[in-house]
């Protein structure tokens, strides 16, 4: 007897009188499938088919084609307290140096469609909905004819640059005095200075002010009023010499020489900075903080993971950057809960801090000190902020 939850086949349907019932003919099986003739394809669905192939094929071809924009997002961080392939990134000599248990990450941003790093339209369609990366048109960032070489050429001199001053802005900030030999490498156009001043010439006062720090310029030349004529006392070919330059104004408001000056420092504490796969200026502000972390006894971070950005010159002034936002991504990714932002760069983080990350506004690397110091202390309630407007 059949069991009764298996549903009967149609051909084994009987009837009440016993009879077998007749399939419907138009659900009955034929007993060799194979044995149907083929069905015929129209001449129409092969072409529409291979229509569609070759539609499918230039698309997928033309995603993949090279565009001319810049796709960037959240690049690696890095604490600059700890190594790097086995290695101290911060390694300082010729002064005791002390351990922290905070992190102070360097962030970077990551970027392609630039000389010699191809970019896609996929790769552009998918930026344009990540809230965390941003598309730029190439010519925006790059000059027409910049080769790849050129770009990480000028990433490593910007490195190397950024490397030097944060270490002369921390040393000046810990109170070590760094000589500095002040040359003159050329006169800007327009300015009194064309004509006067010669490549070469090493300047060594104003007004009578002896110059000793690149420091000591910048605040003499604070107490210039912009348009006055100073003295610059030079030395040229070995010998004194005093020149009369009349002082152009920054924007700043401050007097400008009109001098372009490359100064070579005498550093009191040897300290080495390895970043070899870094380029670029935007890890001043980190460095610096951390060459001051590891020579002062105080835990400044004191088990908090800190992150930032921002250039810094010599004087500790911070400067902006580019990527914000995808820094401010990439900080929070890596662990970071508090981010060291430059002034400048403000209007860009408001509305775009991810949530559990805290930004603190900075313009120099003394308020950046502090600011370490609070958020490990925990006294974070007077901390300044990026707002709108």
């Amino acid at each position: 007897m059949p069991d009764p939850t298996e549903p009967l086949d149609p051909a084994d349907a009987t009837r009440p009188d016993g009879a077998v019932a007749e399939p419907d003919a138009a659900a009955a099986e034929p007993a060799d499938a194979d044995a149907l003739p083929p069905e015929r394809v129209s001449p129409r669905s092969v072409v529409l088919s291979f229509g569609m192939l070759a539609t499918a094929a230039l698309l997928s071809g033309l995603v993949l084609l090279p565009v001319p924009y810049v796709v960037t997002s959240p690049g690696p961080t890095r604490d600059v307290l700890g190594e790097y392939d086995g290695r101290p990134i911060i390694e300082v000599a010729g002064a005791t140096t002390y351990e922290s248990t905070g992190e102070l990450r360097l962030t970077t941003v990551r970027a392609t469609g630039g000389p010699g790093y191809p970019t896609n339209a996929l790769a552009v369609l998918q930026a344009w909905f990540a809230r965390s990366s941003n598309v730029q048109p190439r010519e925006d960032l790059y000059p027409e004819q910049e080769s790849r070489q050129q770009v990480e050429q000028q990433n490593q001199a910007q490195m190397v640059s950024s490397q030097e001053n944060a270490t002369v802005a921390a040393l000046t900030e810990l109170g070590y005095e760094v000589p500095a030999t002040m040359v003159v490498a050329g006169a800007v156009e327009g300015t009194h200075a064309e004509g006067v001043v010669e490549k070469g010439d090493v300047i060594l006062a104003i007004d009578g002010t002896r110059l000793t720090t690149y420091n000591d310029l910048v605040e003499t030349l604070a107490e210039v009023e912009p348009g006055a004529t100073i003295t610059l006392t030079v030395t040229r070919n070995g010998a004194e010499k005093d020149l009369r330059v009349e002082t152009g104004e920054r924007d700043d408001g401050t007097a400008l020489i009109g001098v372009y000056i490359d100064p070579t420092f005498e550093m009191p504490v040897d300290v080495t900075i390895t970043a070899e796969d870094i380029g670029g200026p935007s890890a001043g502000t980190m460095f610096a903080l951390g060459i001051v972390d590891k020579l002062t006894p105080q835990d400044e971070a004191d088990g908090v993971d800190i992150a930032g950005t921002g250039t810094i010159d010599v004087t500790g002034a911070v400067g902006p950057i580019g990527g914000i936002r995808q820094k401010l991504a990439g900080a929070r990714r890596d662990g970071a809960t508090w981010f060291l932002a430059p002034e400048a760069n403000c209007g860009e983080v408001v509305g775009a801090v991810p949530a559990g990350l805290h930004v603190t506004r900075i313009a120099t690397l003394h308020e950046a000190r502090e600011a370490i110091e609070a958020i490990g202390a925990g006294r974070t309630d007077d901390l300044p902020t990026c707002t709108a407007g």
